[in-house]
């Protein structure tokens, strides 16, 4: 790729970049360093959802070179290739309409790492002037690099055609910015805010048991994720296609072997084969299975949280998401893979990072709060001398 088409394919992304930049210079919020957090929540939640849909039309190859298409800043100037590519195999993974999924991905993609830029410089600038706990820059430092590993993945998703394990470490990786962007972001909240601490009897030892209770529930949900990114990447999610059983049994034929050996081509196994469908099967039935652990970790999770008033309202929704994922999980299978039921479910797995990030922040910034409230004794004691 030339240096021109380079400098086109960075304008781009600085195009992308420019509009959520100027909603937040423009917005009257006192506070927009932490708005710009926000809104960078938002859009990479967009563009995880918008990778999904790009997996799920096969659309991952839809330009098969990196960064950009056949070697040009847009699939526009890469037509007579495409055009080319489509003729000779109008069924295959090249067409007009994937290459747009494909480059439209990477725009967004290319947005949110000039944003991180963006908020790293502002945090660098801010925290030398005033040394505000806000615009501590650790966090914009992970998240730049972060992103830069991000960018290799999906430069190698490219260049491994598909490999399912690079695909999925991809997918991980992009859950993993969602959740670093909504830390920070509650964060931030919590240092411009400062909610009241949560107080009684025992509180401090019911903090702590969820804030265990939490981190399983995050441990459980990338444990599922990374199932899910695996079903999907190995095309198995019709390899059950009845609920609750599958190919007409509680537990059918499966092979472990080959369906889990993480290291091969796509649809192929280690010896280059053809994967068995009773590898596809396997695959798929675990992360079924699996769902029932994730149900009652982050069910137990969200019950334990729901009369808390500063967790409540998390709480809640969680079970509510958790709910819907369960319904289109299920809809996904019964009605033979439809593509708006399967993003949304892609979607789900999204929005459950982020409830289970926010419960994690909050548990934590409660427990660390009643911790440093004194003990009614010892304040009593302490007001004596």
């Amino acid at each position: 790729m030339d240096l021109s088409s380079l400098i086109h394919l960075g304008l781009m992304g600085l195009l992308v970049a420019s509009l959520p930049l100027a909603i937040v210079w423009m917005s009257s919020d006192a506070h927009k360093y932490r708005k710009l957090v926000w809104v960078m929540v938002f859009l990479t939640f967009d563009l995880i959802v918008f990778g999904g849909f790009t997996r799920l039309t096969d659309s991952g190859l839809g330009c098969p070179d990196w960064p950009g298409c056949y070697g040009e800043a847009n699939p526009f100037l890469a037509h007579e290739q495409i055009a080319a590519a489509e003729a000779a195999m109008p069924t295959g993974p090249v067409t007009v309409a994937k290459a747009w999924i494909e480059m439209i991905h990477r725009y967004l993609a290319m947005g949110i790492g000039a944003l991180i830029l963006a908020l790293l410089f502002t945090s660098v600038k801010q925290w030398r002037r005033t040394h505000d706990a806000v615009f501590q820059p650790a966090m914009p430092i992970a998240l730049l690099a972060s992103v830069l590993v991000q960018g290799a993945f999906g430069a190698w998703t490219v260049t491994l055609k598909l490999q399912p394990v690079i695909v999925t470490i991809h997918l991980l990786l992009g859950m993993t910015l969602l959740a670093m962007l909504v830390w920070m972001g509650c964060r931030e909240d919590a240092l411009l805010k400062r909610p009241a601490p949560l107080q009684g009897p025992g509180m401090i030892a019911r903090l702590r048991s969820l804030r265990w209770l939490s981190l399983l529930a995050a441990i459980v949900l990338t444990v599922q994720i990374a199932l899910g990114g695996w079903v999907s990447t190995n095309y198995a999610t019709m390899a059950c296609d009845t609920f609750p059983l599958c190919q007409g049994a509680i537990v059918p034929e499966l092979d472990f072997e080959h369906g889990f050996h993480l290291w091969r081509e796509l649809g192929k196994t280690m010896e280059g084969h053809y994967l068995p469908f009773s590898a596809l099967v396997a695959i798929h039935w675990v992360h079924r299975a699996f769902a029932l652990a994730v149900v009652l970790v982050l069910g137990l999770a969200a019950w334990r949280a729901w009369r808390l008033p500063a967790l409540g309202k998390t709480a809640r929704l969680l079970v509510l998401v958790m709910v819907a994922q369960l319904f289109t999980g299920i809809a996904t299978v019964y009605f033979s893979f439809p593509l708006a039921i399967a993003v949304m479910h892609n979607a789900g797995a999204a929005l459950l990072v982020i409830l289970v990030t926010m419960l994690n922040y909050r548990v934590k910034f409660q427990l660390d709060a009643a911790c440093a409230v004194p003990a009614p004794g010892l304040a009593a004691s302490a007001s004596t001398h």
